[in-house]
């Protein structure tokens, strides 16, 4: 047993329990899956294929974005959102590291 960890979260983990919460949610795993390889999107382009209203999807993105599951820029006026790639695969590598290493 590893007592040590009912203490501590250990430090290459502490920031991906954003990462799954914020993927825990099915309009939110929708909504990534509906990006494809790099490409970015807009709120309006992703209310357009969602079943959500466009104010539901700008809460999800937001949820995502802060989590870092996606990035963006603002042009003009629009907001364009992309997968951040590096991130999700990091916190899954935390965690099949930790399982290859641990578990």
């Amino acid at each position: 047993m590893h007592k040590n960890y009912s203490r501590s979260i250990p430090r290459q983990w502490r920031d991906i329990a954003k990462v799954f919460i914020a993927m825990g949610d099915a309009h939110r795993q929708r909504i990534l899956l509906t990006f494809e390889q790099g490409e970015r999107l807009n709120v309006g382009q992703i209310a357009e294929v969602s079943t959500l209203s466009r104010s539901a999807v700008s809460h999800h993105l937001k949820i995502m974005r802060e989590a870092g599951v996606l990035g963006t820029e603002k042009i003009g006026k629009e907001v364009y959102f992309w997968v951040e790639r590096d991130a999700l695969l990091g916190a899954l590598a935390n965690v099949a590291d930790y399982l290859n290493e641990h578990a």
